[in-house]
């Protein structure tokens, strides 16, 4: 298989990545065969896959609009992924000139085209690290540069949750990052879930199956085990929802049924 010049030579292009899989759901053309064939292979389980990832990125875009006229002119994107047009900065910024974004993620091919993405734009920057390591994405430089950690803070962790392990202690590692941020930040947060997906569930596992043989495990939680990670915030109405229920822009009921699989919130810091 021929590198092409966007691949880092640290990478194994025979491996599939998770980014690589997102990327191709959402129309990308940063995504080798073998990510196209795990994501095939998962939608002959779950068809309406590109559908659920579609809805999760126009949440994120209205969660991060809702933030920028609550006065929020800071955002942290852990698990960001590889850079798709209408980013986080993007729509930040188009909010609210001047606001500065920090994105994060373990993916080397994430990082490398965020670097590329970002290159020439002051304010914003991208850090490799895992959201497992709270400390090492709050100690960065890029975060110690671009966000005052005594002003408010927007903690993006949109499709990520669902890729940490139990073991893992993904509750301890979104409570340490919570900790560290200041009153009337706000908490943004999509995670998949059996809940709301309109197949069986012994049906959707095949997809999940998918993830576990890639070796990206895919954690499907419950409503109430998603609620959990809110803990110590207060909620933005309307609370913890399917994703386009979370303040719509157009009608729910003109959405794909699979776009109501997982839940959506945003929760505010007191």
């Amino acid at each position: 298989m021929e590198r092409p010049a966007w691949a880092p030579r640290s990478i194994d292009i025979s491996v599939p990545s998770v980014s690589r899989i997102y990327d191709y759901y959402l129309g990308g053309s940063h995504n080798f065969e073998v990510d196209r064939q795990a994501a095939r292979k998962a939608m002959e389980f779950m068809p309406g896959l590109p559908k659920i990832m579609q809805a999760n990125r126009a949440f994120m875009r209205r969660a991060v609009r809702y933030a920028a006229s609550e006065g929020i002119t800071q955002f942290l994107d852990v698990g960001s992924g590889i850079p798709t047009f209408g980013n986080v900065h993007e729509v930040a910024q188009a909010a609210s000139p001047g606001a500065r974004v920090v994105y994060v993620d373990h993916d080397p091919v994430a990082v490398a085209h965020s670097q590329a993405v970002l290159e020439g734009i002051e304010d914003a920057d991208v850090v490799a690290a895992d959201l497992r390591k709270p400390q090492e994405i709050l100690s960065s430089p890029q975060v110690g540069r671009l966000l005052d950690l005594d002003r408010p803070v927007a903690l993006l962790l949109v499709a990520i949750l669902h890729f940490v392990e139990d073991e893992d202690e993904p509750y301890a590692a979104v409570a340490e990052l919570a900790a560290a941020l200041a009153p009337g930040s706000l908490l943004v947060l999509t995670h998949a879930s059996y809940e709301g997906i309109p197949l069986p569930p012994r049906r959707a596992e095949g997809a999940v199956d998918v993830y576990r043989d890639i070796r990206n495990p895919l954690i499907m939680r419950s409503r109430d085990e998603i609620a959990r990670f809110f803990e110590g915030y207060d909620m933005v109405e309307p609370g913890l929802v399917p994703m386009p229920h979370w303040r719509p822009e157009t009608a729910p009921e003109d959405e794909d049924p699979y776009a109501f699989s997982g839940f959506a919130g945003v929760g505010r810091t007191s």
